[in-house]
């Protein structure tokens, strides 16, 4: 009686492109209306089967999607657990310990593919490029394992009656084969081969070096090669089967020890490869493929005797490490909700600033975001409310990672170490602070009233002549210090810590003051109201009398409907001025209908020697 036919599965591996970690994250399970989490069958049933996720995936749009395909076949059972507020030692009805499944991610979809030799592959890959599968980090391109042998094997398992090529096999089998005589030791065989490299030429021995080397080194080799492999196993995303029916007599079995567990049941048939297809062409058959697909088939048919091309059907695999942040994001919180997508990375820290609606659902997100950005992103904080204090620091809650606040920042090639639980720091500024550094020269003295940590004093200590800096906070002061000796400006920065409008009328009463051109005030909510301190510090001098004025640069908010009419007003109010010529220019959208804005003008002389205001 014939066999019945049973079905085989070919698995091949997908590497990273570009490589990403595998992390592991927790989530909780009782919120509600979650797209993810809405398909309760999906979590309770304990089939072996592939599990279909939606009804109708042809109105979805094209592409890979968290709501297409089934679930694998070895998910295991998915348990929903109840949460309570009970359960959650903090209080916050966060649920960190309630762990999720990185299965829960992981969808198979239903695709077609040609299996062809592997030195027409880049060629039909070129020719055929619109028909191909051209998903997102998913190459066109896939591996059948097994099928790329050494040529020395594939030598050997070929139609072949050489004599050489039974003795090379019996080598590769048995590691002697008749008349080799005894194993050599490490120095004879490297002797033996420097004879024979001598006699030949060293055409035929390129690699003697490596030929001879001694087995304490191969043995290290492989040892590194194993580490690599191991590591480049950590990368892979995606995994593609080849699902074949075949009899079940076995075929090729001498063939399994050699070429490996993968060619049970089946004849080698060479180095192939698979191009996988569009995904409308999942379910058609050949004579229902494209015209171009059918061409290529018939021209293979044409000019071989039996067909190097065959189409196959396979399944594609992608695991939580393919999905990006905001479609893992997507898929877990309620329907409707903003996915919380952006946030400022300061060194190791993502700095989020989520809104009300997302409190429910921080440590989620920040878990989310830890493991979709690894290893440069190691901690994640949020902002618990506005920067009213005097030092602009900022209460950070630590959501996820390392609970350190201190980290390192590159910036403009100097590097600036912050503690955000104690100094203020915006890398969302960086660009406007480059924008400042660029009109200074190095003829310029600058003074910045409110220097912080000091991304513009180091960093203008690099261009200009001179450079004074002054903070209020004697946390930031510490690490201005430390940041000016870390990156060698020590000699060009003096320090001072000191209230800002008391720091401006010290420095222009004193001999300094002649040579200072440029005072950078970048304290945006109060930094107008410092504007008054200008006033009269040329009082005691003659208007006749030369005396070079510097340029302010004063930064500020604004919800007005015309920011800058605005800033403008505030700024001719706190200088007492009618007439002042202001360069204003807008800086970034800080939240909806806010802008941050940058007025630059020259001190008017008016100012410079009119009488001071009361209490100055």
């Amino acid at each position: 009686m014939a066999a019945a036919a049973t079905t085989t599965t070919i698995t091949t591996k997908l590497l990273v492109r570009p490589p990403h970690s595998l992390p592991l994250f927790f989530f909780f399970t009782h919120f509600p209306k979650s797209r993810l989490l809405s398909f309760s069958s999906l979590y309770s049933s304990s089939s072996t089967t592939s599990q279909p996720i939606f009804p109708d995936p042809k109105q979805l749009p094209y592409g890979p999607s968290l709501l297409k395909g089934t679930f694998p076949t070895s998910s295991r059972t998915f348990q929903k657990n109840h949460y309570n507020d009970d359960d959650d030692d903090d209080g916050d009805g966060n649920g960190e310990d309630y762990p999720l499944d990185e299965d829960r991610f992981t969808r198979v979809y239903d695709l077609a593919a040609l299996r062809v030799p592997a030195g027409d592959c880049s060629a039909l890959e070129s020719r055929l490029r619109g028909h191909l599968l051209n998903w997102p980090r998913v190459r066109n391109v896939a591996r059948v394992p097994g099928d790329d042998v050494d040529e020395e094997v594939a030598e050997l398992v070929g139609e072949s009656d050489d004599e050489d090529a039974m003795v090379k096999l019996h080598r590769r089998i048995y590691g002697t084969a008749e008349g080799d005589g005894g194993e050599l030791s490490p120095v004879l065989r490297r002797e033996e081969m420097a004879r024979t490299f001598e006699s030949r030429g060293f055409v035929n021995f390129r690699n003697l070096a490596r030929m001879t080397r001694t087995k304490k080194r191969k043995k290290r080799r492989e040892e590194e090669n194993g580490e690599a492999k191991r590591r480049t196993r950590k990368n892979e995303f995606a995994v593609v089967e080849v699902v074949e029916d075949e009899d079940a007599e076995e075929v090729g079995g001498d063939l399994k020890g050699l070429l490996g567990d993968e060619f049970k049941n089946r004849k080698w048939r060479g180095r192939t490869r698979l191009l996988l297809l569009d995904e409308r062409c999942s379910t058609k058959c050949v004579n229902e493929l494209p015209e171009a697909i059918k061409a290529v088939l018939k021209e293979n048919a044409k000019q071989h005797m039996r067909s190097t091309f065959e189409l196959v059907r396979c399944k594609l695999t992608l695991f939580y490490d393919y999905w990006q942040m905001n479609e893992i994001l997507e898929a877990l919180l309620p329907e409707g909700m903003i996915v919380p997508s952006a946030f400022e990375t300061v060194g190791h820290i993502a700095h989020l600033n989520l809104r009300d609606e997302h409190l429910p659902y921080k440590k989620l997100i920040a878990k989310v975001i830890l493991d979709k950005n690894k290893p440069k992103i190691q901690t994640v904080v949020n902002k618990l409310n506005a920067i009213h204090n005097d030092y602009r620091t900022m209460q950070l809650e630590v959501l996820s990672g390392n609970r350190s606040l201190v980290t390192t920042v590159v910036e403009n090639g100097l590097r600036f170490h912050v503690d955000l639980a104690s100094v203020y720091w915006n890398s969302r500024l960086a660009t406007e602070r480059q924008r400042l550094l660029s009109g200074f020269t190095r003829n310029d003295v600058v003074c910045d009233v409110f220097s912080g940590v000091g991304p513009i004093a180091i960093s203008a200590a690099k261009i200009v002549k001179r450079v004074y800096a002054n903070d209020l906070n004697p946390h930031a002061i510490e690490y201005l210090e430390r940041n000016s000796v870390l990156n060698k400006l020590e000699r060009k920065i003096k320090v001072f810590n000191m209230d800002g409008r008391r720091f401006i009328i010290s420095m222009f009463s004193s001999e300094k003051a002649p040579s200072i051109t440029q005072v950078v005030m970048n304290l945006p909510n109060d930094a107008v109201e410092f504007l008054d301190a200008f006033r009269g510090f040329l009082r005691g001098r003659t208007q006749d009398q030369e005396f070079p004025l510097p340029m302010i640069h004063v930064y500020g908010f604004s919800k007005a409907r015309d920011p800058e009419f605005d800033f403008h007003e505030r700024i001719r109010i706190a200088l007492s001025e009618v007439a002042v010529d202001v360069e204003m220019r807008r800086v970034r959208l800080v939240a909806p209908g806010k802008w941050m804005l940058c007025a630059s003008f020259i001190l008017p002389k008016s100012v410079a020697f009119a009488k001071p205001l009361l209490g100055l």
